[in-house]
């Protein structure tokens, strides 16, 4: 039987992130960067990111497969609320419920941090993105025609929101994931496992 585990990421896990998104980089406009980045700058940005929010990765049979994290969306205080959202699959792996299992661990993680807005920034078209967040209920609130160029080309960008907070008044604070009880984060990723083990293809996919 397949091995299937969702996690926080590691800093030694760079390098396997890093073969996932560099042909993103490469071979599509689905990210605006240009040139791959360095395994230590990509380290940098790991380390960065998840000493405040969740950075997740899903192994299969041990090997990482997809990863999904998110990022602070603004600087200003008013802003502390908000994420932006990022996710990137295997090119062998799609199809196989593992978007799906690590955005929602990514969502119910940043429910636990107070987070009350999820935005999404997606090239467009993108057909297997927007239907991932269609998938989240994440609604379409602006797009910025022909902003990116990639390509020879110039490329589309739509901004979706999903809300996760009730929007009180007197808010709770965000709370750094380094806040969060481990045990709690460790139930919602375990729980989430569930959402690819019962996804025929990842049997049919074994790597």
């Amino acid at each position: 039987m397949t091995n299937i585990m969702i996690r926080l990421a590691q800093e030694s896990d760079a390098a396997e992130i890093l073969e996932i998104y560099a042909p993103y980089i490469k071979e599509t406009n689905i990210t605006f960067e240009y040139e791959v980045p360095t395994l230590v700058d990509f380290k940098k940005r790991i380390q960065e990111i998840s000493s405040h929010y969740p950075y997740l990765v899903c192994l299969l049979d041990g090997v990482i497969v997809g990863y999904a994290y998110a990022h602070r969306h603004m600087e200003r205080a008013a802003y502390q609320w908000n994420v932006e959202s990022s996710v990137y699959i295997s090119k062998k792996c799609l199809h196989m419920g593992i978007g799906k299992a690590l955005y929602n661990a990514l969502i119910e993680v940043l429910k636990l941090q107070n987070v009350q807005n999820i935005y999404a920034i997606v090239t467009y078209p993108n057909a297997n993105s927007e239907s991932l967040h269609q998938y989240f209920d994440f609604r379409t609130i602006g797009i910025y025609p022909k902003t990116g160029y990639k390509f020879g080309q110039w490329i589309d960008v739509i901004w979706l929101e999903k809300s996760i907070g009730k929007h009180e008044n007197n808010p709770k604070p965000f709370q750094s994931i380094e806040k969060i009880e481990a045990k709690r984060i460790t139930e919602i990723l375990d729980k989430c496992c569930a959402i690819i083990k019962s996804s025929k293809n990842v049997i049919q996919n074994r790597l």
